[in-house]
């Protein structure tokens, strides 16, 4: 699996990663159960900051397409092939599309919905 990042491109760092494991995954460049390099190393072999690779690694164990298996290190899901095709994004999206247009639709001002989702988000109540 070659990987290459660069630096010149408008997307972030860690995104590039995730969506070239992601497509190696898809083109069968990788097949479930392959080792994938350490965090150390692959952020040495890229010449990444660690924590970039970290929060990539991060997102695509949270998406399931890699597993860590404590100190044997981290491999390709079994079910990765399948949950590569899952935005979770355009799920986001699609989801908070629906809550706004219902809010809306009762009424609400696009300022009001604001400043609750800010409250939300800041763990605070209205």
């Amino acid at each position: 699996m070659d990987i290459t990042i660069d630096i010149e491109d408008s997307a972030p760092l860690f995104a590039q990663l995730v969506e070239q494991i992601k497509e190696a995954v898809l083109k069968d460049k990788i097949s479930p159960g392959a080792p994938l390099p350490s965090i150390r190393q692959l952020a040495n072999d890229l010449r990444l900051n660690s924590k970039t690779v970290a929060k990539a690694y991060r997102l695509l164990e949270r998406d399931s397409v890699i597993q860590t298996r404590g100190y044997r290190g981290t491999f390709i899901h079994p079910d990765a092939k399948i949950n590569c095709t899952v935005d979770l994004g355009e799920w986001v999206i699609a989801k908070l599309s629906d809550a706004i247009s219902e809010l809306r639709d009762g009424g609400v001002t696009d300022s009001e919905i604001r400043i609750a989702f800010g409250n939300l988000m800041n763990k605070r109540t209205i």
